[in-house]
Formats: structure tokens, C-alpha cells, sequence
């Protein structure tokens, strides 16, 4: 699934969608307790099986010196097992794509991770003779301190997805920057806690010349839920807190008429966020 970046601007900092592909996740589990007559009128590609197709759209941010990577989806590192029952897709595509941005791995200075799952992070390093390596040989990859300490101690539920592969060997290379809450990684670019689908998740902000864009890791899975903030997933550990994240960075998002960015929207899952008679509507870019 190689897909051609999509181009925006913040400022001055040029901000291009990268496509790692896509992948299938039961639909049911996208909007919990909700029930399917309801959500099933605005799900426009379900299968046969009760799938909907989640894009993986990565953030490629350069200018100010820096070249950034937020996120690396699904990489190529998953066995058969993953890859035919737990994570069906097409996937695995993002070197590719950032080869059509005129960018290398070792271009690559930064690389964020709103939160460890193995949707998320997996081409944060690559298998070279079988030894496992940091793709980006001169980033500095950043995540949060307890999402990390998490993804170490994973339980029956999360051990699926907290994949040590993705994340072990950046210390091993000392190329890990582990931090605590909203921190600022660059003048334009900071990680801002947004708790509910992990303790510690983090989305990303980038501000630049009085603009600004939002990067929503796992706050929301689809437009709709920007819409409808109590449609919560079923995958959200934190459902309550969620909730109440989301309804806080939508009214902020609002009132910076700020560029969103979505994980898992079909690509490239760009758009903003308006408000009209009490009410938040989706506008795609």
C-alpha cells in the first residue's frame, strides 16, 4: 500500500502524512458499549466479518533544523501468527513511503511515540541479520516514562501489543529519552499527556507561527469520535478519563482551529474540528 505523502504546512514547518499501510480491527471494540445499530450508519467500509480498515498515518515534520518522525506504525517485524490472526493488513510500508518524501532513515533526528502498542512503534527498529537495531540510526526517540515502564510489565490484556522488540533495543543504543508528563521536544513540537487509552498516553502538539496542528496518537480511532466523545473503544483502559480528555482537547482544538491528524482514519486522516449550536463537526482537509 504505497501511498504518495499528503502535504501540509504549520508555519514554517512543512507536516506530511506517511502511510505505513493499513490494517482490519473488529469494528465492535472501536466504540465499546455502543451499540452496532447505531454506530453501523456511519462505518462506511465494514466487511463481511464486522471489520473496519484503520489507517496508519505517521507525521513527518522537518524545518528548524530538525527532521521528525511521530510514530512508525505496524514496521515488518511481526510473525504470521500476529499478522493472520490478531493483526490482519497490509502493512509494513513506511520506509517506502518516506522514500517518497525525499527522506532516509538516517535523515531522521527525532522520532516520538504517542504510546508503545505494536501499532505504533513497530519500525522504531528493524531486524538486520537477526539482530534487532534502531531503524533510525541518528534519531533520538522519545516516549513517556510510564508508558514505557508499562510496555516492561505487560498484563494478560496488553501483552499482545506491548511488543519488547519495539522498544528494548533503543535503550540497549542509548537512543531513548524517557520523559515525565508535557515536555517540550523541540521549540515547535511537545508531548502533551492525553490519559484514557493508556495511563500515559501522550498526543502530540505542533505550534508555529500562530498555527498549530494536533497529532492524536489513540486519543480517538475515528473522526466520529470527535463528533460523539462517548462512543469510547472498548481498547481504552481508562474509559471515564477519556472521556473526559477528549471533550478537553476538542473544545481546544476548536478554538485553535487547530490541523488534527488521525491515527487510524483512512489516509491521510487530516482535518479540523468545528463548532456550531453546541455541537462538534469533522471537516477534512
Amino acid at each position: 500500500m504505497n501511498s504518495s505523502p499528503a502535504r501540509y504546512s504549520v508555519g514554517n514547518l512543512s507536516v506530511q502524512v506517511i502511510s505505513d499501510g493499513a490494517f482490519l480491527q473488529d469494528a465492535g471494540t472501536l466504540f465499546g458499549v455502543v451499540p452496532k445499530v447505531m454506530w453501523e450508519r456511519v462505518v462506511d467500509d465494514l466487511n463481511d466479518r464486522n471489520q473496519i480498515l484503520l489507517g496508519l498515518n505517521c507525521l513527518l515534520v522537518r524545518g528548524s533544523g530538525h527532521t521528525v518522525l511521530i510514530e512508525t506504525g505496524f514496521g515488518n517485524k511481526l510473525d504470521e501468527r500476529h499478522r493472520r490472526a490478531i493483526f490482519p493488513g497490509d502493512y509494513g510500508h513506511l520506509l517506502e513511503n518516506l522514500g517518497r518524501a525525499g527522506v532516509q532513515p538516517s535523515d531522521v533526528d527525532i522520532v516520538v511515540n504517542t504510546h508503545v502498542h505494536a501499532d505504533h512503534c513497530g519500525w522504531n527498529t528493524v531486524s538486520v541479520h537477526g539482530r534487532l537495531l534502531p531503524t533510525f540510526p541518528n534519531a533520538r526517540y522519545y516516549m513517556q516514562r510510564g508508558e514505557y515502564e508499562a510496555a516492561l510489565q505487560p498484563n494478560e490484556r496488553t501483552r499482545a501489543t506491548y511488543l519488547s522488540e519495539n522498544f528494548l533495543p533503543l535503550a540497549e543504543s542509548n537512543q531513548l529519552e524517557l520523559v515525565d508528563g508535557e515536555h517540550q521536544i523541540t521549540g515547535e513540537i511537545r508531548m502533551l499527556p492525553s490519559p484514557g487509552h493508556t495511563e500515559d498516553h501522550a498526543c502530540v502538539v505542533i505550534s508555529s507561527g500562530g498555527e498549530t496542528a494536533l497529532y492524536t496518537g489513540d486519543l480517538i480511532h475515528q473522526a466520529i469520535q470527535l463528533e460523539r466523545p462517548a462512543w469510547i473503544p472498548a481498547l481504552d483502559v481508562l474509559p471515564l478519563v477519556s472521556l473526559e480528555t477528549k471533550k478537553r482537547l476538542s473544545a481546544q482544538m476548536v478554538r485553535d482551529r487547530a490541523l488534527i491528524v488521525i491515527t487510524h482514519a483512512a489516509f491521510p486522516g487530516a482535518g479540523r474540528l468545528a463548532a456550531a449550536d453546541g455541537r462538534h463537526t469533522w471537516q477534512p482537509v
